[in-house]
Parts: structure tokens; C-alpha cells; sequence
């Protein structure tokens, strides 16, 4: 049937029919399509994050390195770490391994030595000397400085890897006990502050209003407090030891995770989930505990990862200082505060705790870094 508009000629449509359609898929086996990858949660992804950045893996496997040496470190020699040889005192280093190349071969400069002793079989023992250098006449007397084998010089038949303090203690045994311990005291501390942190921001953050009010000002009065005041209190009253650096980095090292947590509970307790929880009767409890703490747990970790270097460096200061542990416990503070009173003359003493320390410092910042954004939300899939 023709119609026309205007002046312009259209044919109706005509009703459709059964016949027009083609049904395509009719008969055919559908089914969805199978992933191409198997399906990542959100802490295997952060693995395969962490594991794509080189500089954290080296950091993680340094700790590890240093963590394995700090307990089997110890063992590795015959001596004690409070055991003394009161002859061989200020050692220098031998590793049997480096000596070859003239490093840590046990070797010691002696200055101002007269020309015409060198010859003296009971001062120098047959085959002690290494190198006359520096030849000069003072005063009509031939002077030299002499490089000697040191352990040959002094009749010493012990092998000191890293050399031995002033009171003839192996450095090696002390360094990795003093490791130890300072990496107990800072996990120990860290952990026990993240407990506490942890509890006291999900109280604050969840309930807010004046209960959240009182306790962040309760958290400025203790944060107010000189951490080395109350580490003298603690020692005036319980004295020095383990205990004492633990409480005195327990008393505020938990503010920082407490105000963190608090600002990741105000971030996701207007959820929807959160909401349909709290709709559905669920109590207040489980909503903090298995629905929004959860959510937290990247930040938090990544805090408590760079709080142990800050928890070292704060025992081996308070070490330093002369706060630190009994003798004869070692602790990375202790040996470098022992070492720096002869650092001019013996630097070894001081060099190895130094370098262990350092080590520790910048790993555990590095692994902190790649921890944070390896769990970062924002950054998945870049």
C-alpha cells in the first residue's frame, strides 16, 4: 500500500512474520568465557607487585641475611660473647678467607720502631714482620714504622674474625649477640605497640564524637612526654636491661599506628557494606574486626615495617648515651658505644657495628617503601 507525505510517495511496513527472523545461536553450546589468568586476591598481587621491585627484594633478603646471622652467628665461633682473653686485648681482624688479598689479614702498623731493634728475635718473632716502611732519622736514630702479623707479634694462637675489644672479648660473637638483641627489643616493641595502636585507633575511629575526642588527647599528653626522660625513669626505677628499653619505647610508640588506624576507620566505616552489617544486626565487634580492619591491614603493615629501624636506631641511641643494657649483654648501641672511645686507634670496633646497623637502616626503609606501594589500592593494574 502506497501513502505519500507532502507530496512524497512511502510504502507501509508490513506486519513482520515468523519467517523474517534467523535465530543464530539456536541449538548452539553457550558458556562463559574461561579466564586467561587464575584469579589474584589482594595479597598475592601485592606479592607479585613486591617481587617486580629489585631494590625491596634485595633489602628483604639482607634482612633475612642479617636476621639467619644474628642467630647463628654466635655459634659459628668457639668463644662467648662475655668471654675474655685479657692478654689479647684490641685484636685486629682476621678472616683466613680475605687475608690473601691483605684485607682483615691481622696486620697492625707499629710507628716510631728503631731500625737496629728489627733484628731482635724475642720483640719481633721470626716471621712477624711484613713491611718496613716510612725510613727516617730522628735525632741521629734511624726510625721506621713496621707492618707486623700482629697475632704473631703478641703470641696470640686465637683467630679473631673481626678483632677483639678491650677487655679481649671476640667482636665477632658480641656483634651477632648484640644483633639479637637489638632486633628483639625492636620487634618485640613494635609488634606489642601494633596490638595496642591497633585496638585503641579502632575504638576512636569507629565510635568518633567525644570518645574519639578524649582518647586522641589522651595520645597528644603521652606523645608530650621527652622519650629520654622516660627511659631514665624506667631505668631509675627497674634499672638498666631489656625491660626497661622495651617499656621505654612502648609508652608512645603505638600513637602512630593508633592515629592511622583512626584515620582508615573514618575512611571506610560509611561503607555500604559497613552499613548493610550494621543493618543486619551484626555487632560492633565483628564490623571492626572482619569488615573494616581488613581493609587496613596494607597500611598498618607497611607502618610496622618501617617502625623496626626507628625502634633500633632508638635503643642503639639510648645505648649510646649510657642507657643502654648491662654488661656484659651487647646490643649494636652498646659496641658502638664502646667502639667510638677508640675509634682513632682500633676504627674496626666501630666500623662493623656501624656497617650492620646501616644495613638494617636502609633495608628495612626500602622493603617499608616497596611494601607501601606494592599494597597500595590506587596502583593495582599500573
Amino acid at each position: 500500500m502506497t501513502n505519500s507525505i507532502n507530496g512524497i510517495p512511502y510504502e507501509s511496513p508490513r506486519p513482520a512474520r515468523e519467517d523474517d527472523f534467523e535465530l543464530l545461536q539456536l541449538g548452539a553450546d553457550l558458556k562463559d568465557a574461561k579466564f586467561e589468568s587464575p584469579p589474584i586476591g589482594f595479597f598475592k598481587d601485592a606479592t607479585l607487585r613486591l617481587a617486580k621491585n629489585k631494590a625491596a627484594v634485595a633489602a628483604l633478603v639482607i634482612i633475612l641475611v642479617v636476621s639467619a646471622m644474628a642467630v647463628f652467628g654466635p655459634m659459628m665461633t668457639a668463644y662467648a660473647f662475655d668471654q675474655q682473653f685479657v692478654d689479647y686485648q684490641n685484636m685486629p681482624p682476621r678472616i683466613p678467607l680475605l687475608a690473601p688479598l691483605g684485607i682483615a689479614d691481622g696486620s697492625r702498623v707499629l710507628e716510631n720502631r728503631r731500625a737496629d731493634g728489627l733484628s731482635d728475635t724475642e720483640k719481633y718473632p721470626e716471621g712477624c714482620i711484613l713491611k718496613v716502611m716510612n725510613r727516617r732519622t730522628v735525632n741521629g736514630v734511624e726510625m721506621v714504622d713496621v707492618k707486623v702479623d700482629y697475632y704473631r707479634y703478641s703470641g696470640c694462637e686465637e683467630n679473631f674474625l673481626l678483632g677483639s675489644d678491650y677487655l679481649g672479648r671476640d667482636l665477632w660473637t658480641r656483634l651477632w649477640r648484640g644483633t639479637r638483641v637489638s632486633l628483639f627489643i625492636a620487634v618485640f616493641s613494635v609488634v606489642t605497640n601494633v596490638i595496642i595502636g591497633v585496638i585503641y585507633g579502632s575504638v576512636a575511629g569507629y565510635y568518633g564524637g567525644k570518645l574519639d575526642m578524649v582518647l586522641m588527647r589522651v595520645c597528644e599528653i603521652i606523645q608530650s612526654f621527652p622519650r629520654v626522660v622516660v627511659a631514665t625513669l624506667f631505668i631509675m626505677f627497674f634499672g638498666t636491661g631489656i625491660f626497661s628499653i622495651i617499656m621505654s619505647l612502648l609508652i608512645s610508640g603505638w600513637i602512630q599506628t593508633a592515629r592511622l588506624v583512626r584515620a582508615q576507620f573514618y575512611r571506610f566505616k560509611g561503607r555500604e557494606y559497613v552499613l548493610a552489617a550494621r543493618t543486619m544486626g551484626v555487632r560492633d565487634r565483628a564490623i571492626i574486626f572482619r569488615h573494616i580492619l581488613p581493609n587496613s591491614l596494607g597500611p598498618i603493615i607497611t607502618t610496622m615495617m618501617i617502625a623496626v629501624p626507628q625502634a633500633i636506631f632508638t635503643e642503639s641511641f639510648l645505648a649510646y648515651i649510657g642507657l643502654g643494657l648491662k654488661a656484659p649483654e651487647p646490643s649494636i648501641g652498646v659496641l658502638l658505644s664502646e667502639g667510638q672511645k677508640v675509634l682513632l686507634n682500633f676504627p674496626y670496633q666501630s666500623l662493623f657495628p656501624g656497617i650492620v646497623i646501616s644495613a638494617l637502616m636502609i633495608s628495612f626503609n626500602l622493603f617499608g617503601n616497596g611494601l607501601r606501594d606494592a599494597m597500595d589500592p590506587t596502583l593495582r593494574g599500573t
